[in-house]
């Protein structure tokens, strides 16, 4: 039978690619995401076209109510869950410097980031326990995707950088908390991804890029992220749990 992945923010940019990965590799698939389900349609074709079973998700994952929903959707449709890929996050409605930013950005930001990610997982961790209670054969993970935001300063979208940093510490305690059960939890960083959230900032970053800002001279991409969490899913990394994977083309090294 299947795995099935449950993929925060899947229906685009990063999280698509990691769906898309996913679905290569032999999983079936909730997607989740903020927009009604006949504007992704598109999307869940694709995905099914890749020999996936796809159900979509729509909900805010700050939201508990929402998050019980989707869980429970999931639950009654395929009656199982298997890896949990927290991706959904928003970004600062303005960029401002953080002498200057507002409470009600940090709010805004940190609510789905981290508090709402956070009891995502407590929920899910939850059910996996109960599945590897019923199941010892159950092979379960939670791999968040963060960013290298959680450690490289950005003073312009504070909320931004200790929403990850703050995921950081999130995969660490789950991972200390699930490691009796052998669910392990995994969390994946990536640097510059060219997608939606930096459509706004492709110029800035095209220059900082061809001036060496990262040692493999390019941009990300969504595959780039779904290759990676397509193997920590496929259980290539068991002995690893609360580990960081940086997909950053070299970004984060330390250079003279």
């Amino acid at each position: 039978m299947k795995k099935v992945a449950f993929i925060t923010g899947g229906s685009r940019g990063i999280g698509l690619g990691i769906a898309q990965h996913l679905a290569q590799n032999g999983f079936n698939l909730a997607i989740n995401g903020m927009r009604d389900e006949e504007t992704v349609t598109e999307v869940l074709s694709f995905l099914s076209i890749l020999g996936a079973e796809v159900i979509y998700c729509q909900g805010d994952i700050a939201s508990k109510e929402a998050r019980t929903a989707m869980l429970q959707k999931i639950k009654n449709h395929f009656g199982r869950l298997d890896v949990l890929v927290n991706n959904a996050g928003v970004a600062p409605k303005e960029r401002n410097d953080i002498l200057l930013a507002s409470e009600e950005s940090f709010d805004y930001v940190l609510s789905t980031n981290l508090k709402g990610t956070y009891f995502l997982t407590q929920a899910v961790a939850n059910w996996m326990i109960e599945q590897k209670k019923s199941n010892g054969d159950f092979d379960g993970c939670i791999i968040t995707i963060s960013s290298i935001s959680a450690t490289v300063a950005s003073v312009n979208r504070g909320e931004y950088c200790v929403s990850k940093a703050g995921l950081g510490m999130m995969t660490q305690l789950f991972a200390a908390r699930l490691g009796e059960f052998n669910i392990p939890v995994y969390e994946v960083r990536p640097g510059v991804i060219k997608t939606d959230m930096t459509s706004g900032v492709t110029e800035k970053y095209d220059k900082l890029i061809a001036d060496g800002l990262t040692v493999q001279n390019r941009w990300g991409f969504p595959e780039d992220i779904g290759k990676a969490v397509s193997a920590i899913a496929k259980g290539g990394f068991p002995y690893s749990t609360g580990q960081v994977f940086m997909i950053d083309g070299g970004l984060t090294i330390a250079r003279l």
